[in-house]
């Protein structure tokens, strides 16, 4: 059974990483951007708090999140996409790859890059895993 309120609140912090990766890199301070994304969202910071934490996101909120991210409608409620938030165990695995890569000679990296495309490939079905 498609559990839309988890989907919901992962896309929607999907949407807001996308809006803190834009204001960080346009060199707006940090601070202050949780505030800014309710503002650009047309909820109250409190709202948004809530909404990150624990509480559901109703169609009509959906739809007004969706219209003022520029998304398509109904894009909150799909559950087969991709995360784009990483969790706990991808940034451990993120800090061990940057580690490895940062640590390794020419050769080294050479083959991390090689082995790492092979995974993905074999992850995507393209090739058998090595």
């Amino acid at each position: 059974m498609p559990n839309i309120t988890v989907a919901r609140r992962r896309n929607a912090l999907a949407l807001h990483r996308r809006f803190l990766e834009e204001a960080v890199a346009a060199g707006l301070p940090a601070k202050g951007l949780d505030q800014a994304f309710a503002k650009k969202i047309e909820i109250s910071p409190s709202m948004w708090s809530q909404i990150k934490s624990a509480r559901p996101i109703g169609d009509n909120l959906a739809r007004q999140i969706e219209r003022h991210c520029d998304v398509e409608p109904h894009w909150l409620d799909k559950e087969d996409r991709p995360s784009e938030v990483p969790d706990a165990a991808e940034d451990r695995f993120i800090a061990a790859a940057r580690e490895a890569w940062r640590t390794a000679n020419a050769k080294g990296k050479k083959e991390l890059a090689s082995w790492l495309k092979k995974r993905a490939q074999a992850a995507a079905g393209n090739e058998p895993a090595p």
